[in-house]
C-alpha cells in the first residue's frame, strides 16, 4: 500500500504557522511515501516567501513534488514573470513539477498556470497544448499496471466549491488524460477539499482537491488529504487541524 499526503495553497506570506507545524509533524509521525504540493507556495512570489517555503519543504521527512500556482509567478517584476518565471524556485528546483515514481504508483505533473492569458483574470487555470502533450507522453510511457495520478494546481473542471478554477482547456485535458490511463487528478487553488468521480467519454476519473494550510481558509479549517493506494483502489480522507 502506498500513502501520499496531498496539500496545497500554503501561501507563505499569509501562512498559518500552527497548520504548517501540524502538517510537518503529521509527515514525521506517519511517514507517507511522498508529499504532493499542488501549488501556491507563496502569497506574492516574493524572495523571502520562497526562502521560507524552501526551508519548510526541505525539513519535510519525505520525497516532495511541487506544482506551480498562480501566486507563485512574479507579481511585480513583469520581465521576470515572462522571461524567468521559475527563477525564485532555485532552492527547490529539483522538486518543481517533478514526477514521482513509487512501486505501482506514479504522480505526473500537469502545468495549469499561465504567465498571461487573453482574459483579465490571469489567476485562473489554462492547459496549453504543450503542457498536455508532455503529461500525456509521460503517462503513456508508464507500465500499464501503474496507478497514474496527475498533479496540477487548478481543478480541470470545477467542483462544488466556493472558488473556481475556470480552467481553459480543462475538460478536453481531463478526457485525454483519462484515455491515457490517469486514475485521478490532484489539485488545489480553491482552498477547500473535495473528492468526486467525473464521467468522461470513455470512462471516469477521480477529481481530488486539497484544502489550504494558510490563513486564507474558506469553508473549512486548514487541512490536507491522506491518499492511500492499495492495488487499483484509491482512498481519500481529508485530515483537518483540530
Amino acid at each position: 500500500m502506498i500513502t501520499l499526503f496531498h496539500c496545497s495553497d500554503i501561501h507563505f506570506g499569509a501562512e498559518d504557522r500552527a497548520a504548517l507545524d501540524w502538517f510537518a509533524e503529521e509527515v514525521r509521525a506517519k511517514k507517507p511515501d511522498a508529499v504532493v504540493i499542488t501549488g501556491d507556495l507563496t502569497m506574492r512570489a516574493r524572495h523571502r516567501e520562497f526562502a521560507a517555503a524552501g526551508e519548510w519543504i526541505h525539513n519535510l521527512e519525505a520525497p516532495v513534488t511541487v506544482e506551480v500556482g498562480n501566486h507563485d509567478l512574479p507579481y511585480f517584476n513583469l520581465y521576470e514573470r515572462f522571461r524567468h518565471p521559475y527563477r525564485r524556485y532555485s532552492r527547490i528546483e529539483d522538486k518543481v513539477e517533478a514526477e514521482i515514481n513509487l512501486p505501482g504508483v506514479s504522480v505526473v505533473p500537469l502545468k495549469t498556470t499561465a504567465r498571461a492569458q487573453l482574459r483579465l483574470n490571469w489567476s485562473k487555470g489554462k492547459v496549453s497544448g504543450d503542457a498536455l502533450r508532455e503529461s500525456l507522453r509521460t503517462l503513456r510511457s508508464l507500465p500499464a499496471d501503474t496507478v497514474k495520478l496527475i498533479a496540477a494546481h487548478h481543478p480541470l473542471v470545477d467542483a462544488d466549491t466556493r472558488s473556481s478554477g475556470s480552467t481553459r482547456g480543462g475538460l478536453k485535458a481531463l478526457m485525454a488524460l483519462q484515455e491515457a490511463g490517469a486514475a485521478a487528478v490532484l489539485t488545489g487553488h480553491v482552498h477547500d477539499p473535495f473528492d468526486i468521480e467525473r464521467p468522461t467519454g470513455s470512462g471516469s476519473v477521480r477529481l481530488i482537491g486539497a484544502g489550504t494550510l494558510s490563513e486564507r481558509v474558506r469553508e473549512n479549517p486548514p487541512s490536507y488529504n491522506r491518499i492511500t493506494i492499495d492495488g487499483s483502489a484509491i482512498d481519500v480522507e481529508a485530515q483537518y487541524m483540530a
